[in-house]
């Protein structure tokens, strides 16, 4: 294997492979977490070792005699495991265009490694079986990188498919269809926002309840993925002025951790929530029946940036940007006030779930045991499981008395610290790779502070004095429900009081420290009398 033209086709199949994982399985698709891809994690893990045991073989051997029957038969399940990966991700799922192409020039590139592979193969299973150690340098380097690398991902590929299969069996997510049980029958409601994270699981659970929801989009092609049936519109000008909506879920507005905060794109993200919102709040005045409730969504970003105190609904903003943008977002819902309609400001914290969100972006380092508290860990992540959520909002609609702002939060927020322990306990890893807070805030500035190294506590005491309850309070409960592992209940509780304990305890110093800071600022006041 002396052909550097057949070195170059490997080294760009291992190129092309690693982009095809990293960017689109785990960046994109997150398959590692989709219950309906068990099988193809199953057929990309037996690939993925069939890859590094070639790699290793060729790297550092040449096969002679019988020896190469085996290499010849793994090139060929290869080609079986690609055609049956083909047929099981157009059944399975809609792949991006990006993808297509990738696996499209995989398989030429695989064809053409084939054409001058397989007469060296040949040529060397007419000859004495033996093993014959080689090195090819760099090259050989190189598959060995590849094949430890390969091989690692595919054993992963294989235990998320078994984790998949587990989380399947169990009954610690509910099912889609309950998360609606606190409305009342047929009801109609329009979604904005409705091909994201938290919109589709609520069109997803509204469509199995028998509810009517008219899906708000800008880009049709997203909304493929929904579950039919339901009403498509692209502007809310398509609304007719005689539809009976039941109530509007307001979740549009361009993602506040896409990016950094440049000029330009603080602009486009305080504009796309006042557009949107207006625009709801136009559509409502021209109804000729007006919608029971407004729900729009806020921000746990509205109290601004606390140290340890305990928010509530009834406790104030501290100016930063994103209290700036929930602020100028609930300002703008408000005015749906003025034509009768009841409306609720859901102040929603850090949504967890496998799809999406925070949780979603940490799973894949956290797997690999790359996880680690952000800065010193002390900052408070008030967090709510995605279909916690989704129920709250249902209560949210189907409860009358609930109106103005209300925190959509577990009872039972963490630090980052106890945050990050619990995931890495979730997973069976550890997570010892803290990440700088200077380093995050010289990389992103503002962004950095107020969604990364700053935080709040807060707690959702309107929502539980209406009758809400929280089927997964505390943070083990929902990392067991979402990826599969298992937690008792008395760990639940121990965490539960651990942080109440920790929660309290630093509130109480730092209310100590505040009173000394008006003592002594009484005292300079009194020394300054004196002196006058």
């Amino acid at each position: 294997m002396t052909s550097l033209i057949l070195w170059l086709l490997i080294s760009a199949q291992i190129l092309m492979g690693a982009f095809d994982t990293l960017f689109h399985h785990e960046r994109t698709e997150r398959l590692a977490w989709r219950p309906s891809q068990q099988h193809e994690l199953r057929l990309h893990g037996a690939r993925n070792l069939i890859y590094a045991l070639l790699f290793i073989t060729l790297a550092w051997t040449e096969p002679h005699g019988l020896w190469a029957l085996p290499v010849i038969a793994l090139l060929v399940v290869e080609i079986a495991i690609t055609l049956m990966d083909f047929i099981e991700e157009d059944v399975s799922r809609k792949l991006a265009a990006s993808e297509r192409i990738s696996h499209t020039l995989l398989a030429l590139n695989y064809g053409a490694i084939l054409v001058l592979l397989v007469p060296i193969l040949a040529t060397w299973a007419r000859t004495t079986t033996a093993l014959v150690p080689v090195s090819y340098g760099g090259w050989s380097v190189l598959a060995s990188i590849a094949a430890g690398s390969v091989a690692l991902f595919g054993l992963r590929d294989l235990a998320a498919a078994a984790r998949l299969r587990r989380r399947a069996a169990g009954k610690a997510l509910a099912k889609v269809s309950g998360l609606m049980t606190a409305l009342p029958a047929h009801q109609t409601v329009l979604i904005t926002g409705a091909t994201g994270f938290i919109g589709s699981r609520v069109v997803e659970a509204l469509v199995a309840a028998g509810h009517r929801a008219i899906v708000l989009t800008r880009d049709p092609a997203k909304a493929v993925r929904l579950p039919p049936p339901f009403w498509l519109v692209t502007t809310l000008d398509q609304i007719p002025s005689d539809t009976a909506i039941d109530a509007i879920v307001n979740l549009a507005g361009e993602s506040i951790a896409g990016g950094l905060w440049t000029a330009a794109r603080r602009r486009r993200i305080l504009a796309s929530r006042l557009r949107m919102t207006r625009g709801v709040v136009r559509l409502i005045a021209r109804l000729e029946r007006k919608p029971g409730a407004l729900v729009s969504a806020s921000a746990v970003g509205w109290y601004g940036l606390w140290q340890d105190e305990a928010l509530t609904e009834f406790d104030g903003g501290k100016s930063c940007f994103t209290h700036r943008v929930c602020a100028a977002s609930e300002g703008a819902a408000k005015a749906a006030e003025r034509h009768g309609v009841r409306t609720v400001r859901l102040r929603i914290g850090l949504v967890l779930g496998t799809e999406g969100g925070v949780l979603a972006q940490l799973l894949t380092p956290f797997e690999f045991g790359l996880g680690g508290r952000i800065g010193r860990g002390r900052q408070w992540m008030s967090w709510i499981e995605r279909d916690d959520l989704v129920r709250l909002i249902a209560h949210v609609i189907a409860t009358p008395t609930l109106t103005g702002p209300v925190n959509a939060t577990a009872p039972v927020p963490v630090d980052n610290r106890t945050f990050t322990r619990e995931l890495a306990r979730a997973l069976h890893r550890p997570a010892f790779i803290p990440i700088p807070a200077p380093l995050l805030r010289g990389l992103a500035g503002d962004l950095a502070d107020e969604l990364l190294i700053g935080g709040q506590r807060v707690l959702p005491e309107k929502a539980e004095l209406s009758g809400f309850e929280f089927r997964h309070p505390t943070l083990p409960e929902a990392l067991a429900a979402m990826l599969g592992s298992r937690t008792g209940p008395a760990r639940a509780r121990r965490v539960w009081r651990a942080g109440k304990f920790a929660g309290d305890l630093r509130a109480r110093s730092l209310s100590l420290r505040q009173d000394l800071e008006v003592l002594a600022a009484r005292h300079r006041l009194s020394d300054d009398r004196l002196l006058r």
